[in-house]
């Protein structure tokens, strides 16, 4: 999952004291030339005139990487729930009270409510879930299901869950 921030810095620290994520590797630092011209343009879908100055892959606990840029070019606010498109990252906690905390405490991590039941076939014993904004406003949502899911007989799959520890 790509996401293009404002400041990798401020922001790397946000999911390192928020989220407790890890860096993996820096793709492209501000010692490196920023990827930019119109190949570049081209083969990512940039605007003309676009450059990207750093690039970092992280991440948080054992889902999918997390791979976030700092890119010079005219910006558009974060996506919300109600945009078409990807709208928000979710992440599955064990202790998500702590990690809401942790979350608002990091800086600039903002709840927008209090942790509340999930629904419908997520709705099992000790489940919960919250929504949050990162500081340049994209959303995040913490989730717990310790009972885990359950389906209706017409389920094709099942929706991926974290190791057991």
């Amino acid at each position: 999952m790509g996401v293009t921030l404002p400041d990798l810095e401020e922001a790397t620290r946000f999911l390192v004291e928020g989220l407790g994520a890890k860096v993996a590797y820096d793709g492209l630092t501000d010692q490196d030339e920023p990827r930019q011209g119109e190949e570049v343009e081209r083969q990512l879908g940039l605007p003309s005139g676009a450059a990207i100055r750093k690039q970092r892959m992280i991440v948080i606990g054992e889902g999918p990487g997390l791979e976030v840029f700092e890119i010079d070019a005219e910006q558009r606010a974060a996506a919300g729930l109600a945009d078409f498109g990807l709208n928000h990252r979710s992440l599955y906690w064990d202790d998500i009270d702590g990690s809401l905390e942790r979350l608002v405490a990091a800086a600039g991590g903002d709840a927008l409510f209090e942790v509340h039941g999930n629904g419908r076939y997520e709705d099992t014993p000790g489940n919960g879930g919250v929504y949050a904004k990162a500081p340049w406003g994209m959303l995040i949502e913490l989730q717990t299901i310790p009972e885990g899911h359950y389906y209706p007989e017409s389920s094709e799959s099942e929706v991926w869950m974290p190791s057991p520890r």
